[in-house]
């Protein structure tokens, strides 16, 4: 391996900054972050690479022969998408074989962008999932086909108002609210043999799985101020799901969600 000039440690620098600012903004947990992190900067060249994560930022100091370089990125939440993860799991790899030298390895990482499915598609999913939930959960065709239209409703807002960047925290109660007031058609006119279960079953699509397994996992692995701040995100996005059910059941005067 070539040495390392100072032009070469700043350029290796901000590459580790980036895959790092890139994992962390598309849902990667601190742990992965951290490691693969490490590992491209240790395969490009240089001594050591110490990583701190906060909420919404990552510094990088790189290490060579004694000298040091420290940059920060800020991370903006861009959504979780595996698909950017593993691909840059994959560019790690490859610098690690040495196919990769740090020219290569920015112009790859900068050809990397997300990967959305079509969002009709999306919705009609969502929609088949929480319909699903309810057969299960012991409702009759007519309720998983209110289910299954309040759901996409919710999922179709969810993503208009994502798309035009309005707070998480607003979305996730619009959507509450739309897929209960869709949903309660079916107590109010007594529709299926458990109206109820549709205005439970509607709002599946809002509980925030992943950031908290994300927040457990980041606190299990040492990282506890990291996952304290996305299990607070994770609960403010669970009570403003609960104020827009609850804004929705006292518009329609329609009570808990019993059998």
């Amino acid at each position: 391996m070539q040495a390392v000039t100072v032009k070469m440690e700043r350029e290796i620098a901000r590459i580790v900054a980036q895959v790092g600012q890139r994992l962390l903004q598309h849902g990667a947990e601190s742990a992965v972050v951290v490691d693969v992190s490490q590992r491209v900067g240790l395969a490009l060249g240089v001594d050591e690479v110490n990583i701190a994560l906060t909420a919404n930022a990552i510094v990088v100091t790189v290490h060579v022969k004694g000298h040091c370089l420290t940059t920060t990125r800020r991370c903006r939440d861009h959504g979780i998408n595996m698909a950017v993860v593993t691909r840059i799991h994959h560019l790690c790899i490859m610098a690690e074989k040495g196919l990769l030298d740090p020219a290569a390895m920015a112009k790859r990482l900068s050809a990397i962008q997300p990967q959305r499915y079509p969002p009709l598609g999306v919705i009609l999913m969502i929609g088949l999932s929480c319909a699903a939930f309810c057969l299960l959960a012991g409702g009759d065709l007519t309720v998983a086909l209110i289910t299954l239209f309040a759901a996409s409703a919710a999922m179709a807002l969810r993503l208009m108002m994502a798309h035009h960047h309005f707070n998480p925290l607003l979305t996730f109660a619009a959507a509450a609210f739309v897929a209960t007031a869709v949903s309660a058609s079916a107590p109010l006119l007594a529709l299926g043999n458990q109206p109820f279960l549709a205005m439970a079953s509607s709002v599946l699509l809002l509980v925030p799985g992943f950031p908290l397994i994300n927040a457990v996992a980041d606190m299990v692995s040492g990282y506890v101020n990291l996952g304290i701040s996305r299990w607070v995100m994770a609960s403010l996005l669970t009570l403003a799901t609960s104020l827009g059910i609850v804004a929705a059941m006292n518009l329609f005067n329609v009570w808990g969600w019993l059998a």
